[in-house]
């Protein structure tokens, strides 16, 4: 049984919900998408596994979810095509029953929900069953009792959003990365899962995967092992989003879209051909929170941030309160790092990783073993897991929503400060710039309604 923290829902948001917090899994026959008066029909036909027999996850125990967004990222993950690490993706987990997906292109969504319900049937045994339903209108998910998590993975700037909607409708959420783009947004974020108890895990899996080698350079450079730490190059500038107008010529939107729900909370500009998660110019924000997650694992740092910022060689430049500086470029004569890398360097020595490699100079360094005196970080057993792990025991997951925040909020303060070219006085604590009230217009953008945080 997956359990709840108990929860008075408050109807805010863009609709009011009654909602039970406590999970039922009799829903597994209950719910709308079930052909339920064929199963009522012929209940021979359904096989031990479905009823959670022969050492199959019963019903009543599996974690029913909804997927929001169906293009390369969102098939990837319930497929098992890439980013989940696990085989088979989603809907080859015992654990988990896909019951909803979601997207603005209706070929996609009923594309995808026909190919989830072919799995089922197969898996089943049973040609006509049908427990998926698609949706247009993430909202109509967040609606459904029957749905314990999301997982989102539309374009980039309906994260923030979805998440907060998502939070306070009670869902458990997995967001793709980079969870926000901007760092009001992210607060808003924290505010949302916070105030209504739910599991979040950002999509930045580094911290997971790649056989352990991110965990293990933060290790090392917290147990000391190249000296007292100095720089940190995170190999990707900054970056933010900044809401254009009209980028091209206008066409007419196609049949099966709903062009104003892709823009959301973006502003309302004419359809030009596009619809992809970069027609907002976000520069080094798509790829720059796997690379500042792993800098703020490294420094202990993922309840707080920078204190000082400026422009160097072009890049962003961040100063922690320990002196040490994180550059916001690659480190100089080498590529390794650029696959959501860092380089540290210390005293005594440096390390570069990558999703290909780990190197220190010298090898010495990582050739020693680390004893039990050392710092040993928490090791998962792959990104999704954690994720389904903690929405059954509560725990936090390795990428939590304030882990989360930190790291993209670093990135975001990073596009504001080349912006302005200058230097800015951080406060982590309050997340404020210290006296630069037009630094603190630049932490949110103008949403349309109503999608306003």
């Amino acid at each position: 049984m997956v359990v709840r923290f108990p929860k008075k829902t408050s109807g805010r948001g863009i609709f009011s919900m009654n909602r039970s917090n406590s999970i039922s899994r009799r829903r597994f026959l209950q719910r709308g998408g079930c052909a339920l008066g064929a199963i009522a029909a012929s209940p021979l036909l359904i096989p031990a596994s479905a009823m959670g027999k022969d050492g199959a996850t019963p019903p009543s125990d599996r974690i029913t979810m909804g997927f929001i967004g169906m293009g390369t990222m969102g098939q990837g993950h319930l497929f098992g095509e890439a980013w989940t690490y696990v085989p088979g993706g989603y809907v080859g987990q015992d654990t988990i029953q896909v019951v909803a997906v979601c997207d603005v292109w209706r070929k996609k969504r009923e594309e995808v929900r026909d190919r989830v319900n072919l799995h089922y049937s197969r898996k089943y045994g049973k040609g006509n069953y049908k427990s998926c339903e698609a949706y247009a209108d993430f909202r109509d998910i967040l609606r459904r009792d029957d749905v314990d998590a999301v997982l989102i993975a539309t374009p980039i700037h309906w994260h923030a959003a979805m998440t907060v909607f998502a939070a306070r409708a009670g869902k458990d959420i997995y967001c793709e990365k980079p969870t926000a783009v901007t760092v009001k947004e992210s607060q808003a974020m924290v505010k949302a899962v916070l105030e209504n108890q739910r599991v979040f895990q950002a999509g930045t899996q580094q911290r997971s995967e790649y056989e352990g080698k991110f965990r293990t350079a933060c290790e090392y450079v917290r147990s000391g092992r190249i000296g007292q730490l100095q720089e940190i190059y995170a190999c990707i500038e900054g970056g933010g989003a900044m809401w254009p107008a009209e980028t091209g010529e206008a066409v007419p939107i196609p049949e099966d879209l709903d062009w104003d729900l892709w823009l959301g909370p973006a502003p309302k500009i004419p359809y030009q051909g596009r619809s992809d998660a970069h027609l907002f110019g976000y520069g080094g924000i798509n790829w720059g929170q796997h690379h500042y997650d792993i800098v703020q694992w490294a420094l202990d740092a993922d309840r707080t941030g920078p204190v000082e910022l400026d422009v160097e060689n072009g890049a962003a430049a961040y100063r922690y309160a320990n002196g040490v500086v994180v550059y916001g470029r690659r480190y100089p004569g080498t590529d390794i790092g650029q696959t959501g890398g860092a380089w540290f360097i210390g005293t005594e020595g440096k390390i570069g990783v990558d999703r290909e490699h780990l190197v220190s100079d010298p090898p010495s360094i990582l050739e020693k073993p680390l004893g039990p005196e050392d710092v040993h970080l928490e090791k998962t057993p792959g990104h999704t897991l954690n994720f389904l792990e903690c929405v059954k025991t509560r725990k936090p997951p390795i990428c939590d929503i304030e882990t989360a925040h930190r790291a993209v909020s670093v990135l975001l303060l990073g596009g504001i400060v080349q912006q302005l070219n200058r230097k800015l006085v951080w406060d982590p604590k309050e997340e404020r710039f210290i006296g630069d009230d037009e630094a603190n217009q630049k932490l949110d953008l103008v949403k349309r309604a109503p999608w306003i945080l």
